[in-house]
């Protein structure tokens, strides 16, 4: 150990000495660069419209947990490709990576029996377009883009309009 250091060493100086001192370059400190800085103000005890009026530094009280609407009827869709709500509980479902609750009764083979809808045919298709025996991967936790219904209430309004409500269909020429 002590011969390598003492051969590092060597040919250090033997490198070094093959320089000489015109070749360094004398280093210059970087320009001095001002940055505007943004005025900095303090943080008060301002109301966030998410919190319901209640000031940032304080515990606002909780609201009750919504009830599930366990109606089966489904609800319109507020967007094109939305996926659909559950209209029923499932509290009590398994769906990890051992078992899928849902697809008892929304897979493709006991959907009649029990009169549920289907799973769409895309659910059984993997990224390149190739249709699986069984529910792909990508679309095995269902809870992933589906939501139970539950009677919450509006926390933010909405102006959102579907389509249907943009589009107004011109009427005929008369003729």
């Amino acid at each position: 150990m002590v011969v390598l250091a003492l051969v590092a060493l060597g040919v250090g100086i033997v490198v070094g000495r093959g320089f000489d001192r015109a070749d360094e370059q004398v280093l210059q400190p970087p320009p001095t660069i001002t940055v505007a800085t943004p005025k900095v103000t303090e943080l008060s005890n301002s109301i966030d419209a998410m919190r319901r009026g209640a000031a940032l530094n304080m515990e606002p009280e909780s609201l009750p947990l919504a009830r599930v609407e366990n109606s089966d009827i489904k609800r319109g869709r507020a967007y094109p490709m939305q996926p659909p709500t559950i209209p029923h509980a499932i509290d009590s479902y398994q769906v990890d990576q051992n078992s899928n609750r849902c697809m008892l009764c929304h897979g493709q083979a006991n959907a009649q029996n029990f009169q549920a809808p289907p799973v769409s045919v895309t659910h059984y298709m993997d990224r390149d377009g190739q249709v699986l025996a069984e529910i792909s991967a990508r679309r095995y936790f269902c809870v992933q883009c589906h939501v139970v219904q539950t009677d919450a209430p509006t926390l933010v309004d909405n102006s959102f309009l579907g389509a249907d409500d943009i589009l107004v269909p011109t009427a005929a020429p008369a003729e």
